[in-house]
């Protein structure tokens, strides 16, 4: 799987068409092969998901009070942190200069949940209630220690800025399965603060900017200039935009340039959405027991909760890949409150799109992903008191967990050791984990997505892209697929 560029691409199908075909035969033999051209890449084997819907977590979810039990830190708290433990591990600026680092344990309460006896924290009664339907991963790790470089690395692939989003490549690698919505939607909770996030996490990078992700917002137009001005009816646009195909097309000759082609096709896209859009974010239709399966901020347009169960509409309907985007988790003080107000936003609805997935037969072949950028650490950054503590950035461990799409289910994968400090073997013993060479147990960021784009049938080390010289892929040269979190 390493296709030629979408230049060549383009220049091919142009030419073969014009030299070799007109009028309706023309159109009838492009509708033919035009998928599988525009398509760069196939599956190299049978997919176990057909699409993915990813719930990112911005800020940094707060491991040891979610879903990493680890009652030493209570035990201990308001103790030092051990040098041993830490490790020289770097520090942010935000917590470098304290005169101490005492440990915090978690203020809420623990328990075992299902036959799997999963540890879920009392933040989390509707997750925990379907822990038998999701696989926890422990033994996450990454690179960066802020969140800028942290989130663009989760979502790119790089720290930094202007490589294709995970769900670019996949558009890039396998297409859509609908041609009347974007492969690849994007949908942030309205109204959080905390973090900013950027066009370019879902951005196309150096791919062809039709593979790009369409951010829906909530609103009378969830799609910007998506609907004819005052004064322009459908016939009327349609017209324009024959002429204005047909203009672009005379440029194409002259010029060879395939993003003319991408404009043209965006352009048609945009002109089908018109249609589309209305009647899958359009919530009205939907019965009270799923309002009351993901709860009362369901029916607020813009709330996470509205947005999981507008995901599901969009994966019922096709799209690709669909990302959530949900801040408000850098609890670098406070955190006791701050994260009960985060679980409150997130948890039913998570749990309700798994659970709404499966009773719909979707979650089989649906991929469902919840997790942060990194986690946080087990000592306090700020004063440490009885009833209020905060964590810092921690890159060395974190939790995420995963459901359908292939995914193993009621697992914990991986351990940290008693201090949640750092990955740790069944024993409790520190593993070094290493990027370059694959340590069974730990999960690295580029794992994960090699790990992610084998259950959407694709060999992560072959779908690349010549750019500059050198064929670019989303792991980089890393990459280990976890085969143990398949099912």
């Amino acid at each position: 799987m390493n296709p030629p560029p979408d230049s060549l691409s383009g220049l091919t199908r142009r030419h073969f068409f014009k030299s070799g075909a007109s009028g309706i035969g023309g159109a009838a033999l492009a509708s033919m092969f035009g998928e599988s051209l525009l398509a760069s890449a196939a599956p190299k084997f049978a997919p176990k998901a057909k699409r993915i819907i990813y719930l990112f977590q911005s800020g940094g979810p707060a491991q040891q009070d979610l879903f990493d039990y680890k009652p030493l830190l209570v035990e201990k708290n308001g103790e030092p942190l051990p040098d041993h433990v830490r490790g020289g591990q770097r520090l942010t600026g935000m917590s470098a200069q304290q005169a101490s680092i005492p440990l915090a344990g978690s203020h809420f309460k623990f328990a075992q949940h299902g036959q799997s006896g999963a540890w879920v924290s009392e933040l989390m009664p509707h997750t925990a209630a379907i822990a038998d339907k999701l696989c926890f991963v422990k033994s996450m790790y990454t690179d960066a220690i802020n969140h800028d470089p942290a989130i663009t690395f989760f979502q790119t692939g790089s720290q930094i800025a202007g490589r294709p989003s995970m769900g670019a490549w996949l558009s890039y690698g396998l297409g859509s399965d609908n041609a009347n919505l974007p492969g690849f939607i994007v949908l942030v909770s309205a109204g959080q603060g905390d973090q900013p996030l950027y066009a370019r996490l879902w951005g196309n990078g150096f791919l062809d900017s039709k593979y790009q992700g369409v951010q829906f917002r909530s609103g009378k137009d969830p799609v910007l200039y998506l609907s004819n001005p005052d004064g322009i009816c459908r016939s009327g646009r349609r017209a324009m935009l024959d002429k204005l195909s047909a203009l672009n097309r005379v440029q194409f000759e002259s010029e060879l340039d395939p993003e003319i082609e991408s404009r043209i096709a965006q352009y048609e896209m945009a002109y089908r959405m018109q249609t589309s859009v209305p009647d899958v974010t359009d919530l009205s239709a939907e019965p009270e027991s799923v309002y009351q399966l993901y709860g009362e901020d369901s029916r607020k347009p813009g709330t996470f909760a509205a947005n999981c169960l507008l995901a599901r509409r969009l994966a019922e309907r096709g799209v690709r890949f669909i990302q959530l985007y949900h801040q408000g988790w850098d609890q670098h003080d406070n955190l006791p409150g701050a994260i009960r107000g985060q679980c409150q936003e997130t948890d039913q609805a998570s749990s309700a799109l798994v659970r709404d997935l499966e009773q719909r037969g979707l979650l089989e072949d649906t991929l469902v992903i919840w997790g942060g950028e990194f986690g946080r650490t087990s000592y306090s950054q700020g004063k440490l008191t009885k009833d209020n503590y905060g964590r810092d950035h921690h890159p060395r461990c974190f939790t995420l967990w995963m459901a359908g799409g292939g995914i193993k289910p009621g697992i914990s994968h991986g351990h940290t050791d008693a201090y949640g400090y750092n990955i740790a073997d069944a024993d409790g013993n520190p593993l070094h984990a290493d990027k370059h060479i694959y340590t069974p147990g730990a999960v690295h960021v580029h794992d994960l997505q090699a790990t992610i784009l084998h259950l959407m049938g694709i060999d992560h080390t072959a779908l690349t892209y010549l750019h500059q010289g050198r064929r670019f892929r989303l792991t980089d040269v890393h990459g280990h697929v976890v085969k143990e979190l398949l099912a």
